[in-house]
């Protein structure tokens, strides 16, 4: 058995020899060939011969020798381990087994009823009836109890069944790779009104993984002639029992009466060389008092052997297996859709965290303003008492004082949505009325020390995720699907042509007819006894071996299609959706590119958000502090030391939102590319298995400092 380098290292040969015919032209011809590279790596496993198949078609042509000397782009990593597996069962596997019960391929299978309980981690959390949430924590709960990672889950053993049905021979069904994004997702909002994501919906392209992607149509998918029938044997068999009466015609036709008994057996079997076998046995019985039969019952057998062997159409391993690779193609797709699942779902639960973080922060920060501006209003009335203060500023104090009550209120409303948000982001049963009440304290917040993407050249972050993006393997896994359809809807041009070789034999027996009859000179008289020898059912089988009554011979079939056009017509548009998808890999190399060029900088310009506001939030404490001091010195005024508070309400504002969005696109950075599951230690296998065993630890956060938690209960009712 050849080991998994040396198949590599040929496959590896046989990209050089695509690359010769032109497999790409320019950077896109770079870029094309380091994908067929990759598949070549992710389709070690399957036959030689059959991991590269070379496209070419009207109007190829040899590669500028200018754009072969340009780097390749790096190999799409596959997602590993591969073949992620939910449950203990391998559904690519029949449910007998090698030793199993054979009665339980005819038996359906019991699929357990999905868990809509909250794994126990976030019942540890709650304490005092609140649930106190670390980023961690959150992610960790969203593995286990998130219902879009539980919706994805499935599609792992959904494409294990596609991969059993092919092997039956039938076309794969496909499976639903999109991103699930029915979670909610909320944002923190100090406006007055409560804004957040609605339901979403499932991005999968139906009819087959990958199908529909990036706008790409794959209509001609299974395209060619149907593998051979009967992958899995056959048996057939027909019992029939007739009891017939047939009236007089003439003097030579009596009333006479037949009793037919059959008993028929068929066997079929196909192969992936196109060869198909049938061997038919039949067994008649037949009872007739009609005088023109010598025996009654009369026992008849006869048994064919048919071999029919496909050479154009049809014929060959790969032509047959075809839909077998498409779905083990097919569930490394999937296993990658579900590595991108997690990126997304992961990244969509923090910045649902640092989302309730900000509208927590704001709570405590509006809390604040109103104690100020409550404290400066009682300040006001002591000192009206005494007659230093004019009535109408104790009106201006009520009027901020409101106006703070209002935005402390508008806020709460945010954390008290920000708190269900993160809820039903983690948590798969939220019908418990103590968990559903129960508020959220998120206990970490981001810190602003520079992390390694920051400083690093973008090409080297671009290269990083060109291996790392599982929607580039995805991709690639697609074009090689598109390859297979392309080689099917090829072979479907040739004209059917077949060989059949047949051999078989038949024996007749029974017993002499109690009605026979000879003819005379003078009319009909009764055959006397022993006319007819009695043969037995044994030799009558033993008749159907000895060759006494063979029936053998050699036939070839051949159909030909004068004008072809179905054929031309499917060949001709896979090949064009091929084109499609080749365009398609090089646009989302581009859109990568981008996306990591946009995510670095945004994250540079972050930082110095960040930097810039807390420099403006001690500048305005300082202010206030100093204004404060004015105040007390009688050197200013009430409406001043309002203006200094509002300002400072202001820039911590702002310096609570330039956290937040530190945090959320440093984790949108780590998703572009696809390392997040490095940089926090999540197990890909704990997430298709739905438990956790270790905690994800996420860099770059810090445990919040004490201080006054934060409330939802509006000032009025406190």
């Amino acid at each position: 058995m050849q080991s998994y380098g040396t198949r590599v290292f040929e496959q590896q040969e046989k990209v050089t020899e695509v690359n010769r015919r032109g497999a790409g032209r320019g950077q896109s011809g770079m870029r094309l060939r380091a994908a067929a590279l990759a598949m070549l790596t992710l389709t070690a496993g399957m036959p030689t011969g059959f991991a590269q198949q070379t496209v070419t078609g009207a109007g190829s042509k040899a590669p500028d020798k200018a754009a072969s000397d340009l780097p390749a782009a790096p190999v799409p990593l596959a997602t590993e381990p591969l073949d992620l597996r939910p449950s203990k069962r391998d559904f690519s596997k029949p449910a007998a087994g090698l030793l199993g019960n054979p009665i339980n391929v005819y038996r359906p299978t019991s699929i357990a009823k999905a868990n809509f309980a909250n794994s126990v981690r976030l019942a540890d959390l709650v304490k005092d009836g609140k649930i106190y949430l670390s980023l961690s924590d959150a992610l960790a709960l969203a593995i286990e109890n998130n219902f879009d990672i539980a919706i994805a889950r499935y599609n792992l053993d959904i494409a294990d069944t596609d991969i059993l049905r092919t092997k039956g021979g039938q076309a794969p069904q496909g499976v639903a790779t999109g991103v699930v994004a029915n979670t909610l997702n909320g944002a923190a909002s100090t406006s007055g009104s409560v804004s957040g994501g609605g339901p979403g919906g499932t991005s999968g392209g139906a009819g087959g993984a990958s199908a529909g992607v990036g706008g790409v149509t794959f209509s001609t998918s299974g395209a060619g002639p149907a593998p051979q029938s009967y992958m899995d044997p056959t048996v057939t068999s027909l019992v029939e029992l007739q009891r017939q009466e047939f009236p007089q015609t003439s003097l030579f036709s009596p009333r006479s009466s037949t009793n037919t008994d059959q008993y028929n057996f068929t066997y079929n079997q196909g192969w992936v060389t196109g060869t198909g076998l049938q061997v038919g046995f039949n067994n008649e019985r037949v009872t007739s008092n009609s005088p023109y039969n010598n025996y009654s019952p009369q026992i008849s057998a006869g048994f064919t052997a048919t071999v029919t062997q496909q050479l154009l159409q049809g014929a060959g391993i790969w032509v047959n297996k075809r839909f077998m690779y498409q779905a083990l193609n097919d569930r490394r797709i999937t296993d990658s859709s579900f590595r991108e699942q997690i990126l997304y779902t992961v990244n969509q639960v923090e910045n649902i965290y640092w989302g309730l973080v900000q509208a927590y922060e704001d709570v405590q920060a509006k809390e604040r303003q109103l104690e100020q501006s409550s404290k400066l209003d009682a300040d006001d009335r002591k000192q009206l008492e005494i007659g230093t203060v004019a009535p109408l500023q104790i009106v201006s104090d009520d009027s901020s004082v409101a106006s703070d009550k209002q935005a402390l209120i508008q806020s709460q409303l945010a954390l008290n949505y920000q708190q269900q948000i993160i809820k039903q982001a983690i948590a798969r049963n939220l019908n418990d009325p103590q968990l559903s009440a129960a508020p959220v304290i998120p206990t970490d917040r981001v810190t602003t020390e520079e992390i390694p993407e920051e400083t690093q050249p973008v090409e080297a972050l671009v290269q990083e995720a060109f291996q790392n993006s599982p929607l580039l393997e995805q991709r690639v896994l697609g074009l090689k699907n598109d390859e297979i359809t392309l080689k099917g809807a090829r072979n479907a041009l040739l004209p059917n042509l077949n060989v059949q070789g047949f051999y078989g034999a038949n024996a007749v027996g029974g017993a002499q007819s109690p009605e026979c009859s000879t003819f005379e000179g003078t009319g009909f008289a009764q055959c006397p006894p022993g006319t007819v020898p009695t043969v037995g059912y044994g030799t009558v089988l033993s008749n159907l071996g000895n060759g006494s009554a063979p029936n053998k011979g050699v036939m070839f079939n051949l159909s030909i299609p004068l004008r072809n056009r179905v054929a031309q017509a499917q060949q001709a548009r896979s090949l064009m959706e091929y084109r499609q998808a080749e365009l398609g890999l090089e646009q989302l190399y581009t859109q990568i590119r981008m996306q990591v060029v946009n995510g670095q900088f945004a994250l540079t310009t972050d930082r110095a958000q960040v930097q810039a506001a807390v420099a403006a939030r001690d500048y305005q404490q300082q202010s206030v502090d100093a204004e404060l001091k004015k105040l007390h010195l009688g050197a200013s005024t009430s409406a001043n030391v309002l203006l200094q508070q509002r300002n400072l309400a202001t820039a911590e504002n702002n310096l609570i939102a330039a956290h937040a969005a530190y945090a959320k696109d440093r984790a949108a950075l780590y998703q572009i590319l696809a390392s997040t599951l490095q940089h926090y230690g999540i197990n890909l296998n704990d997430a298709a298995a739905g438990v956790v065993n270790s905690a994800p630890i996420v860099p770059g956060v810090q445990t919040a400092k004490p201080s006054k938690e934060a409330t939802t209960t509006p000032p009025a009712t406190r």
